[in-house]
């Protein structure tokens, strides 16, 4: 008897299954408005320098009719679309100008300096951001996509320590943690009364989203029984989607960064106190010798599903008998470096961090730059949001029927080929660029569903938490390094672009490289897997073989025939 067999005597997908699933998913809507907030606390309202009558003196001499256009036209240069330049003005007052007639100095003639005395902010969309807030703009600018990859490494960092923590302190315990830190730091960092202060607490946010994410996946598959792990996935996933529905319309009815900060952090602190309600894995307790703990989870499960009877006939020796193989594992657990001993594990290590990597690059290189595309940001994180909803469909349905690396390879290289294009489409073709990175958007949303139910079934039993805790960290890299890639768009306008479809492509063709997992058992050691690569190999060789023989038979009959 399995543990799975447990959990159907006790109910199967019962009442406590499905409250336990509906509020381990419920803070999923909101996981987007942390992700992807960089979009909206941090747009870059029209701003130019701040000018006053007086300037050097010299402007006392204007006459109290002129106008405040006429007053921009004599001390800020204008830029080549012909609207004042965003961080220089005049060193001093060109009073020509106000001829219309005259064709005095330009901007490029006269003598400009920085700004010195702030920058004035066009208020009428955004009440305020953080751009607004401590003038991240001119040479400036960098902090705010440095404020998001810090966020990222956040999310880097909690993977790295609150999984190996889960593992030793329990998933129950550390998810309540991970509740409470981003409910009070999201709320700090809305009330930050400092660039650095709000970089800090946007860092814990990432630390504690890990933390929810690990747990909250943990928890889900160890109590629901297998055949429902791919539907609760499924659910999962799209309440993911329509959260970025929900930061949309929360950003759109919420115009000041730092209520928006806080209305995307509060409910964490009702997500913290039902969270208490949630049993530990048992799986867990059984492993750190915790029976008599688990069966007591075991119990209230059963009286919950109204299998009480199911439940007393149970006791801890006969949840022990039933994980003895994890047991074993657990013991002879194997470290980093089993991924890279073997040729064939080699491979598919690599190959899978590529994988990671580039599509969690490419995904948030589009998703946390909506500003870029020069349309309303709100529209563009509905249709963001929005076109997952047919992408993750159509991916599952090519997983199921054609297979995990076909899907794999072909999402990502699609994605790559889109982004590509959108290099060529002149920027005032916006509705046309909008369109095409909404495709690419939801290739790369349907490659991340494929991600993690590809890697799960190529690592075996023995390496598989190792392998996906590895190719998750490539993930989280991807996400920090993405928000400076773009700063190189201040330089080259296509190049970021060209480096996220590139690398997209790249990591396609890899994909294709890696074993087809469709319909197959899942490995349960390195050797397993080896030989399955060398009868794979062979295989394809033979196939090769009756090709040709077959060829040079259909030769020898036409031959025959002539």
């Amino acid at each position: 008897m399995s543990f799975g067999d447990i959990l159907e005597d006790v109910g199967g997908m019962g009442k406590f299954q499905i409250l336990h699933v509906v509020l381990l998913v419920l803070p999923t809507f909101f996981s987007p408005s942390h992700n992807m907030l960089q979009n909206f606390v941090a747009v870059v309202p029209d701003h130019h320098c701040r000018v006053h009558l007086g300037v050097n003196g010299s402007v006392n001499a204007t006459p109290g009719t002129l106008t405040r256009e006429e007053l921009l036209r004599v001390l800020i240069p204008l830029d080549g679309d012909g609207r004042p330049e965003k961080c220089r003005v005049y060193s001093s007052p060109q009073w020509h100008l106000l001829d219309t007639n005259a064709t005095g100095l330009n901007a490029t003639e006269a003598e400009t300096r920085a700004c010195t005395q702030g920058w004035e902010y066009d208020d009428s969309k955004f009440k305020a951001t953080i751009v607004t807030e401590w003038d991240l703009v001119c040479e400036w600018k960098s902090l705010k996509r440095i404020s998001q990859s810090i966020y990222m490494a956040g999310l880097l960092i909690g993977a790295l320590v609150l999984g190996r923590l889960s593992d030793k302190f329990g998933r129950r315990m550390l998810l309540r943690c991970s509740y409470f830190l981003i409910a009070v730091s999201g709320t700090c960092s809305a009330f930050s009364p400092s660039y650095p202060s709000f970089c800090f607490w946007r860092f814990l946010c990432g630390v504690a989203h890990s933390g929810i994410i690990l747990n909250a996946i943990s928890l889900n598959v160890e109590w629901i029984p297998t055949k429902f792990r791919t539907p609760a996935s499924m659910v999962s996933g799209y309440v993911y989607t329509f959260g970025q529905l929900l930061l949309a319309g929360m950003a759109y009815g919420i115009n000041d960064w730092r209520w928006l900060q806080f209305t995307a952090s509060a409910p964490y602190f009702a997500f913290f106190l039902y969270s208490w309600w949630f049993p530990e894995s048992a799986r867990w307790l059984i492993l750190n010798n915790k029976e008599e703990a688990a069966l007591k989870e075991v119990h209230r499960v059963a009286k919950l599903n109204g299998k009480v009877a199911e439940g007393q006939k149970l006791t801890a020796v006969i949840l022990k008998s039933t994980v003895v193989d994890e047991l074993l594992i657990t013991k002879h657990k194997r470290s980093v470096l089993d991924l890279y001993r073997t040729p064939i594990m080699c491979k598919i290590t690599c190959c899978t961090m590529l994988v990671w990597f580039a599509t969690s690059f490419a995904y948030y290189g589009l998703a946390i730059d909506l500003q870029g595309f020069g349309v309303n940001i709100y529209l563009i994180q509905l249709v963001f949001g929005a076109v997952d909803i047919p992408a993750k469909a159509l991916g599952f349905l090519s997983m199921s029927l054609i297979g995990r690396r076909f899907t794999q390879g072909c999402t990502l290289i699609l994605a790559g080929c889109v982004i590509l294009v959108n290099i060529c489409v002149p920027k005032e073709l916006q509705a046309l660029r909008t369109s095409i990175a909404a495709i690419g958007k939801g290739c790369l949303s349907a490659a991340f569903s494929c991600c993690y139910l590809h890697s799960s079934e190529l690592y075996p039993t023995v390496v598989r938490q190792t392998g996906m805790g590895v190719v998750s960290t490539m993930a989280r890299v991807g996400a920090m390094i993405a928000p400076i890639v773009r700063m190189t768009g201040d330089y080259v306008s296509f190049l970021p672009l060209a480096i996220y479809g590139g690398v997209a492509v790249v990591a396609g063709a890899a994909a294709f490289f890696l074993p087809e997992t469709r319909n197959a058992a899942l490995p349960e050691t390195i050797e397993e897997i080896e030989n399955r690569a060398l009868k794979d190999a062979a295989k394809d060789k033979e196939s090769k073989a009756n090709e040709v023989l077959l060829q040079e038979t259909h030769i020898s009959l036409m031959k025959q025939t002539v």
